[in-house]
């Protein structure tokens, strides 16, 4: 030991800090970088649903109010035509006026 070190015992803690130090930002840096990238999905956050929004109607448009009610029209002639196939052998005449009111539709 040599007098500086009695003398000044702050100088001999300080390679142990250092290390305590870059182990302690080791670790921390990447809980920064999430923290960073939280903080900027809160700030955008409505900006990226807006785009996600605007992804999804590319992808799927809506429909109109035309073709809604123009499928809305087919499902129940089909389902018509599935009943009267189901009574066309148990009752015929039903069966007919079915497919005749599916027809209509």
């Amino acid at each position: 030991m040599s007098f500086l070190t009695i003398a000044f015992p702050a100088t001999s803690a300080i390679p142990m800090a250092e290390v305590a130090i870059s182990s302690i930002m080791a670790s921390v840096r990447p809980l920064l970088g999430l923290g960073l990238f939280a903080s900027m999905f809160v700030v955008f956050k409505p900006l990226l649903s807006g785009i996600a929004q605007a992804l999804k109607l590319v992808v799927a448009p809506k429909k109109t109010r035309e073709e809604k009610t123009a499928l809305r029209h087919l499902r129940n002639s089909l389902a018509i035509h599935h009943i009267a196939n189901d009574l066309d052998r148990s009752s015929p005449n039903m069966a007919a006026e079915l497919r005749a009111l599916a027809s209509r539709g």
